[in-house]
């Protein structure tokens, strides 16, 4: 007779890979954590050599445009780093391992993306203290000074479903699906048009295909809690409509400080086309998670989709990198 083992925190009675069904290779969690270590990547095999050279010709606009996206970038990863460990302990206490086991190489992968803009910097001279590049803007603070850890370290105490879905949504479809994703692909639009920054084009490639193996997992995370309970997809719509507005005033604060100066925004980055570009991402996912209403929650787990979504998403924005890079060479 079969045993019933429990792995939950702290309440174990057995271990969740010693039983009959292992670790569910084909559970969603599991595949991207397969995934990603298929896609193992070392910052330190990226080279900047090329990119002290592009940033030292830069205007001086240039160069504070530069640093401000790149400062905003390392600082939010570091955010997360901190701030995403309670979602693993709530994952520990439910006993979901394949999840669990998957949110410890998302966390690695913050740290690493983290430690290859802290090389870049060093790479191009940037030592100095940088914390004036984030300051400027009440909207960073409120997303990631605020927000982010208070949602997050909400369960550590009390990991209810309701508050893991407040807690994916201001991570992962808030700071990284509105604004990381938003911003590496205008930046990375920038570097191919001019075709400069060889390094950090590099490096914004592989940090984009890890953060959409993260917004996979968000959007599934919240589409099993609102199969699961349909109370809960009110819970997503409003979260989203709490902090969509700071995050798209953060957007603005980027262009605000150039043009209160009178000055174009460096490198012809249009504010239209990034808030465009984040609302329509924004969409599709709320999209994709509402879908999951009323559906069967033990299909959600192995309903590849998310991910899906997320690559269909890469394809887009790598044809018009390849784009901008053509007509800089042309």
């Amino acid at each position: 007779m079969a045993i019933d083992r429990i792995i939950e925190h702290e309440k174990r009675t057995g271990w969740g890979s010693l039983t009959e069904t292992g670790l569910r290779m084909e559970s969603f969690p599991m595949r991207l954590f397969r995934k990603g270590n298929k896609k193992f990547w070392n910052p330190e095999d990226i080279d900047f050599t090329q990119d002290a050279i592009d940033f030292a010709a830069m205007s001086e606009d240039e160069q504070r445009m530069t640093l401000i996206l790149a400062s905003q970038f390392m600082a939010g990863e570091e955010s997360v780093t901190q701030d995403l460990q309670p979602f693993c302990a709530a994952m520990a206490a439910e006993g979901r391992l394949a999840d669990e086991a998957y949110l410890t190489q998302f966390i690695f992968e913050e740290a690493k993306h983290m430690q290859g803009f802290r090389m870049w910097f060093n790479a191009i001279g940037q030592t100095a203290d940088l914390h004036n590049h984030v300051e400027y803007s009440n909207a960073y603070d409120t997303v990631f000074k605020q927000e982010l850890p208070k949602s997050l370290f909400a369960l550590m105490n009390d990991p209810t479903p309701a508050n893991q879905v407040r807690a994916s949504v201001t991570y992962n479809h808030v700071v990284e699906g509105t604004l990381a994703l938003t911003g590496y692909f205008a930046w990375a639009r920038v570097c191919a048009s001019r075709d400069i920054l060889p390094g950090m084009q590099r490096l914004i490639k592989l940090i984009g295909d890890d953060e959409r193996r993260h917004m996979a997992w968000g959007t599934f995370t919240s589409r099993r809690h609102v199969a699961a309970d349909d109370k809960n997809w009110d819970v997503v719509d409003e979260r989203m409509q709490e902090l969509l507005p700071p995050a798209l005033q953060l957007i603005v604060a980027l262009f605000d400080q150039f043009e209160q100066e009178g000055k174009e925004t460096p490198f012809g980055i249009s504010i239209d086309e990034m808030s465009d570009y984040a609302l329509d991402k924004v969409n599709r996912r709320m999209e994709s998670i509402e879908s999951a209403r009323g559906q069967d929650v033990y299909a959600i787990d192995e309903d590849y989709s998310p991910m899906e979504m997320e690559d269909r998403f890469g394809e887009e924005d790598q044809a018009k990198i390849h784009e901008a890079l053509v007509g800089a060479s042309a």
